[in-house]
């Protein structure tokens, strides 16, 4: 026999069921329909129409996700839509709102209107839905709004969904009724007066299999009687289950963050609202489309510097054994990726020669020793590509140039009001200088990569100290301009780019540099030292780790270096170096354009805390260059026209 909706079973025998052996039996398989309405704000309104609730998710939502003002997110589920309208009153200016309930959806548009806040509401169902737009940056599922199919696989297929609106590597944050909590501590029975008039009687129990807690409600008014009977079911996730689930959606990264607990304004009976789970996950970075048609695989060719010849960068003026390392790791990355067919090109001496007889869709420029392993000429590589016109990753000899002059690049975020150390230039042509007036200082070329000339001596604590080192980089680099700065003693961040202005500009997890373990009778700095010899303390004993800083923080130091990236004109990829002086202000070091790929990199490093492996940093890159210079188009054509 079939099962009765609640409505019709009051249109047919009156206003109850009555006593009930089994609620599971009486369950309509689309209980939700038809439950979100006035009664069920009159109902749960003790908990999801309370501010002090509202306010405190709204807090850990911002904590959690890592949410900036300017982020588009979209609330799932979003009832009546307080945690949006909540955000909106924060400042948040990208929000939309998606609710199956229509008479929540207009509750929530008007209750927009009469705050004079921005926000969409729009009806859908969670399980396929459509927004307009570019990709949300953040979705949330809040106020245990999932889990409510009697079948998991449509679970799966809401986070499916959210997981194609997300942008790549895209937050999701859940909130959901501890499983295992609740199943052994549910109410069975209760009763409350939800006002003057109304009070509600409540029933559950477990469905069958043990994964889902049925509840029945019985609302009714104290002269008029019954006026409502209805079932309602959630699925119990312990945070092993939804971590599986998120798993099987494609999901990672996921973390567990502190429980909420909920608020009654009765303080009554709190139902699944009681102990609930906080979880954030990433989705998964997606990748450039490929079109149609015989274009794979991608014919890429990856230039290097040239262990042939003298580097005076490295370890005795050579390559050494570590580098050559490096190189073997990178060809062993690139090897996993699909789509793509590698050759490396590394021999200076006719390497002009050889591009101009190139066969390649696109260059993997590497070749960040510069051309002859001369650092000073790192641009002239592009430059030889740009008059090819090959396409090629990574920032133009403009960018390489600029950003290769440090007291340029200071000059360009001085005027965009980043802050920046104080600082004077010192021309060796000059006969004098200004000292500073404050110790400790810190000297380093003004042209320089790879922290050349920067030693454990470059940190000065009197001027004698300060003449001294100025002599040596006299002697070491001649011709080459100095920098006197104010020595930053605070942390030390770095901030990793990838992608392009206009499409997709990716931050990756802030790093920061511990120098816990360093001898403190060394200054913290990472000098020369920390990357070229392995046998320096600074090599064994400075470590890396993801900065633990505030949202404000980030959201700052972000909005900070997505600013030079564009303004300096940095393509593909890029790293953002910044120290904090005494007083906790937080100042540019340094922009570098096509920063160090290596494995053991900072930028790898970036990547590991967002879970990402090797060679998927590769693929990220090689995504980002293939949709800025459209070489899949190109690739389709060549081959439409060879087949005409």
């Amino acid at each position: 026999m079939a099962i009765l909706s609640p409505l019709e079973s009051k249109r047919k025998i009156g206003a109850t069921l009555g006593p009930l052996a089994d609620l599971e039996s009486h369950l309509p398989a689309e209980w939700w329909q038809e439950l979100f309405g006035s009664i069920y704000l009159k109902t749960d309104g003790d908990v999801v129409e309370n501010d002090v609730n509202t306010e405190n998710e709204v807090d850990l939502l911002i904590e959690a996700g890592g949410f900036a003002p300017g982020d588009r997110l979209l609330d799932m589920c979003c009832g009546q839509g307080r945690h949006t309208l909540e955000l909106a009153r924060r400042g948040y200016s990208d929000l939309t709102g998606v609710d199956r309930s229509r008479y929540l959806v207009r509750l929530a548009r008007r209750r927009a209107r009469k705050a004079g806040l921005e926000v969409s509401f729009r009806e859908g169902d969670a399980r396929s839905f459509r927004v307009p737009g570019k990709p949300f940056d953040g979705v949330f599922l809040m106020g245990n709004s999932f889990g409510y199919f009697d079948r998991q696989e449509d679970d799966l297929q809401v986070l499916t969904s959210v997981k194609q609106a997300l942008c790549s590597r895209g937050m999701l944050a859940l909130d959901i009724t501890d499983g295992d909590w609740m199943r052994h501590n549910f109410e069975a029975r209760s009763w409350e007066w939800i006002d003057q008039n109304h009070f509600v009687c409540r029933e559950r129990s477990l469905s069958g299999d043990g994964d889902r807690l049925i509840s029945r409600e019985v609302v009714t008014h104290a002269e008029r009687g019954v006026i409502a009977d209805r079932f309602y079911a959630e699925r119990l996730y312990s945070f092993d289950g939804i971590s599986e689930l998120l798993d099987r959606a494609g999901f990672h990264h996921l973390r567990r963050h502190r429980e909420i607990t909920a608020e009654s304004d009765r303080g009554q009976d709190l139902g699944m609202m009681a102990r609930r789970l906080f979880v954030t996950a990433l989705a998964p970075r997606k990748t450039v489309a490929r079109p149609s048609g015989k274009v794979a695989p991608l014919n890429v060719t990856v230039l290097l510097g040239d262990p042939r010849l003298p580097d005076s960068v490295k370890k005795n003026g050579v390559f050494n054994a570590e580098d050559i390392v490096t190189i073997n790791r990178l060809k062993t990355g690139l090897g996993k990726l699909d789509g793509y067919r590698f050759d490396f090109v590394d021999n200076h001496i006719d390497m002009l020669e050889t591009l101009r007889n190139l066969n390649a869709d696109l260059v993997f420029n590497l070749c960040d020793e510069g051309y002859n392993n001369d650092a000073l000429k790192e641009l002239h590589v592009p430059a030889m590509l740009e008059t090819l016109d090959i396409a090629y990753t990574g920032a133009g000899p403009l960018a390489l140039g600029v950003c290769y002059d440090k007291s340029l690049v200071r000059a360009v975020a001085a005027g965009m009001d980043i802050p920046v150390p104080m600082e004077t230039f010192y021309n060796p042509s000059d006969g004098s200088a200004t000292l500073p007036s404050v110790f400790p200082a810190l000297l380093k070329p003004a042209l320089g990569d790879s922290s050349i000339g920067i030693t454990e001596k470059a940190v000065v604590r009197s001027a004698e100290e300060l003449v001294e080192y100025l002599r040596f980089l006299r002697e070491e680099l001649p011709e080459r301009a100095v920098l006197v700065q104010e020595f930053l003693s605070g942390a030390e961040f770095s901030v990793g780019l990838v992608g392009n202005p206009g499409a997709e500009l990716e931050a990756l997890p802030i790093l920061e540099v511990d120098y816990s373990d360093l001898d403190p009778d060394l200054p913290r700095i990472l000098g020369y030292e920390s990357k070229w010899l392995p046998d320096s303390p600074y090599w064994s004993q400075i470590k890396y780790r993801q900065a633990e800083l505030d949202s404000e923080q980030v959201r700052r130091l972000i909005e900070m270096s997505c600013a030079l990236f564009e303004r300096l004109g940095c393509r593909d990829y890029a790293r953002f170096d910044f120290r904090a002086d005494g007083e906790g202000v937080i100042k540019l070091l340094e922009v570098n354009p096509n920063p160090g790929w290596c494995w053991d990199g900072k930028l790898n490093l970036m990547a590991e805390f967002a879970g990402w492996d090797y060679h998927e940093l590769m693929q990220m890159i090689l995504d980002a260059a293939c949709d800025r210079t459209k070489v899949f188009k190109k690739a389709q054509k060549n081959i439409e026209i060879k087949a005409a």
